[in-house]
């Protein structure tokens, strides 16, 4: 599913970024930087959102997936986004500067979405007005790509419960 969100992502004005790692040749991780907005009562906020973050298995627990998420925050902050939003695991992502999105205001763009893996980093263009619901581009949707459907929702449900 992801790459052909990816494929659709890749050559449209959705796309912010596109990074990769590479050892000896081979690609071993990759992160995803597209455009999604933030709908505040004040005015639409132009966002990024981060998805995939992926490291090959073989690979995984190195630091390849924390150097390219490090990599991924910083070409948002340097883009100029207020806030770089996400779905995935608290654990993870929380020891890497995010930080759940509904401690600043913010709710997932779907109610399939457990609210401690809704997370965001906040930019130095982020004001205190700027909450309400991220949205995300139509080729999310199209995919059944936002939030998590039962019964994989149900069990982390509980297990966060």
């Amino acid at each position: 599913m992801v790459n052909r969100i990816w494929s659709e992502i890749e050559p449209s004005d959705l796309l912010r970024g596109s990074l990769v790692a590479e050892t000896g040749g081979e690609v071993v991780g990759h992160v995803g930087l597209s455009h999604a907005w933030l709908d505040a009562r004040r005015e639409l906020v132009d966002i990024w959102l981060l998805s995939p973050l992926s490291v090959v298995p073989q690979r995984q627990r190195g630091g390849i997936g924390a150097a390219l998420l490090a990599a991924a925050t910083a070409a948002a902050r340097d883009g100029g986004a207020p806030m770089l939003a996400l779905e995935g695991d608290p654990g993870y992502y929380g020891t890497r500067g995010f930080a759940t999105g509904s401690a600043h205001g913010l709710q997932p763009p779907s109610a399939r979405t457990p609210g401690p893996s809704f997370q965001v980093v906040l930019n130095e263009g982020y004001e205190t007005w700027m909450t309400g619901h991220v949205i995300y581009p139509d080729v999310w949707w199209r995919h059944d790509a936002a939030g998590l459907r039962d019964p994989l929702l149900s069990e982390l449900e509980e297990l966060m419960g």
